[in-house]
């Protein structure tokens, strides 16, 4: 038998549900201390009513004698205790709340950060940088407005729900039938209101996944819409973007607007029909004063918790569609990279051997197609070829970013499959046309953070001579770096992850495309340190300009994914191939 998309939704819904409780495991202490709290307030309130029932009933309308406790001014300070302690137990209950819930959603965006850098290429090119940041941004903090504002509160509302119903029912069951008349008719609005809000929940999400993946790459673009003249048309494409968000953020709160006053009609209604019916049978004596009063003080505190069911509504749907957004990040635990697992090396020899190798990005798209070489320790090794003949896709292997459909790669006669992960990326270091370097200071970027002496950062920005610019700084190597090293030219950026990579020490030393943008004095010193930490180390360079790699102990010329000439230079010239060409053009 099909399961329809409203039933599968709930399942999915339930199970999300779920999901957030376990997360909250291990804070249940505090948990249950906030829900022993909501019931010892919810009794206050409940027993509040009962109180003024007695004082209209049996003192100011029986006249009975009082004596001790059983008067006024006892019941008085009874109603003054009852709010005092409702007031310092909810103000015990919402503090331990907030801690709990914020350490929940601090551990959860711990999760989420770490998971998605454990996150292999592979997949992280199916998402957007936007639908990643809100994953970890505006999904986590839905789930924090649904721990603080509803979890608990969720609890006490339905506990005096049922405590209000126990009691009416007690005191005079016609009543209490009199006044629950309404709730049928509150169950049909919010479940229709309900099934509108959840399809727009998802749109919402979305959108904002959209609009933050929009952000994330215009910022990152800007001088090339400047360059370009885009504003316009990138202000046109933000404009549908934001339209829709518009359009789907006014429906969410036209369907919550509507919630809270439809419940108070019905809340006044059903007072109204309890004073009509009670008043009929005060008349005829056989109801009391106060119990008309209990009831009618009853059926408002009925519907508040109703009233805050229906805003917080708002909240539990937006937190489940986080929620399932969230964990559908995190179930993809299988395809996580492992680096606990496989061979520990200390060090590589250097010797890398591709053995019949084919690669594809998307499934039946080659880009590597039967590829095999050996280069052997110490060596340095070029890849030449026309931008999309698979170069870069080299690289990316070597260093386990994807892993090759067919064929083998070896390090040391051993397959890089089998080698630990964290070993593996250790022993290889990867200079980058584009340069990433992260805010702080010159030092910090070089060392990332490992054990790296200050005398070992001087060395490697001596090596990759980007001392030259460094000492000019005001504060050398603990000059700040501002986002992405804006304040630094191309090249200067080059040199800078020269030095961390000298400074680390790798066993592979991998140059992709890193003379691309660089003018010709920088690349005379690049070249004067690639020769000094290229020896006695395996190197691997890719670049366009033919001039870099003429010193390559082999070359290998690579077209349509397909390795077609090897050799050294000399020997590339004298066949007359591919490669001579190039160097003739």
């Amino acid at each position: 038998m099909k399961m329809n998309v409203g039933s599968v939704w709930m399942m999915k819904k339930r199970h999300s549900l779920l999901r957030l409780l376990k997360e909250a495991r291990p804070y249940w202490k505090i948990i249950l201390l906030c829900i022993l709290c909501v019931i010892l307030v919810n009794i206050a309130d409940l027993y509040k009513p009962l109180v003024m029932k007695t004082v209209i009933d049996d003192f100011l309308i029986a006249e009975k004698p009082e004596h001790g406790l059983y008067s006024v001014p006892a019941m008085g300070v009874i109603y003054m205790l009852l709010i005092a302690v409702s007031s310092f137990l909810t103000v015990v209950q919402v503090n331990a709340m907030n801690y709990a819930s914020q350490s929940i959603i601090c551990n959860l965006r711990k999760t989420v950060f770490s998971h998605i850098q454990r996150m292999p290429l592979s997949i992280l090119d199916k998402y957007s940088s936007g639908r990643l940041i809100t994953r970890a941004t505006n999904d986590i903090e839905a789930l924090s407005e649904m721990f603080t504002d509803v979890f608990v509160d969720l609890f006490k509302d339905i506990f005096l729900l049922a405590g209000i119903v126990v009691i009416m029912m007690g005191m005079d069951i016609q009543l209490a039938a009199i006044g629950f008349t309404v709730i049928p008719l509150i169950i049909l609005v919010t479940n229709y209101i309900k099934k509108k809000m959840k399809d727009n929940f998802v749109v919402i999400k979305s959108l904002t996944g959209q609009i933050n993946g929009f952000f994330a790459e215009n910022i990152a673009g800007m001088k090339l819409v400047q360059i370009f003249n885009m504003q316009k048309k990138k202000e046109a494409e933000f404009q549908v973007l934001n339209d829709k968000y518009y359009k789907a953020s006014v429906t969410r709160l036209t369907l919550n607007s509507i919630l809270r006053p439809v419940i108070e009609i019905f809340n006044n209604l059903a007072i109204a029909l309890l004073v009509w019916y009670g008043m009929d049978r005060i008349m005829n004596q056989t109801l009391d004063i106060g119990i008309l009063y209990a009831f009618t003080n009853y059926i408002k505190q009925f519907f508040a918790p109703i009233n805050d069911l229906a805003e917080k509504y708002n909240t539990i749907q937006s937190a489940v569609v986080s929620a399932d957004r969230i964990f559908e990040l995190l179930d993809q635990e299988d395809s996580l990279e492992d680096y606990d697992s496989g061979i520990h090396v200390g060090r590589f020899n250097g010797t890398i051997e591709f053995k019949n190798v084919w690669f594809a990005y998307n499934e039946g798209e080659w880009v590597l197609k039967d590829v095999s070489f050996r280069i052997e320790k110490g060596q340095t090794a070029a890849f030449v070829g026309a931008t999309g003949s698979g170069k870069t896709t080299i690289i990316n292997l070597i260093s386990r970013f994807y892993k090759v459909q067919k064929g083998e790669i070896l390090i040391d006669g051993i397959n890089i499959n089998d080698i630990n992960l964290r070993d593996l990326r250790r022993n290889i270091s990867v200079v980058l046309q584009d340069v990433f370097l992260f805010s702080g200071s010159i030092k910090e970027n070089i060392t990332l953070h490992s054990p790296i002496s200050d005398e070992e950062v001087q060395r490697a920005l001596e090596l990759s001579c980007a001392d030259t610019f460094i000492n000019e700084l005001p504060n050398k190597m603990d000059e700040p770096v501002t986002e992405r090293g804006s304040t630094f030219s191309a090249g200067q950026r080059q040199l800078l992850a020269f030095a961390r990579t000298i400074a680390h020490d790798p066993s592979i030393f991998v140059l992709d495309e890193a003379t691309a943008n660089i003018d010709t004095k920088t690349e005379k010193l690049i070249q004067k340190s690639i020769k000094n930490v290229s020896a006695n180390r395996t190197t691997l360079i890719i670049a366009h300009r033919l001039s870099t790699i003429r010193d390559a102990d082999i070359i290998f010329i690579i077209r349509k994914g397909r390795i077609v000439e090897s050799g050294n230079h000399d020997t590339l010239m004298k066949q007359r191939g591919y490669y001579y060409q190039l160097n003739a053009v």
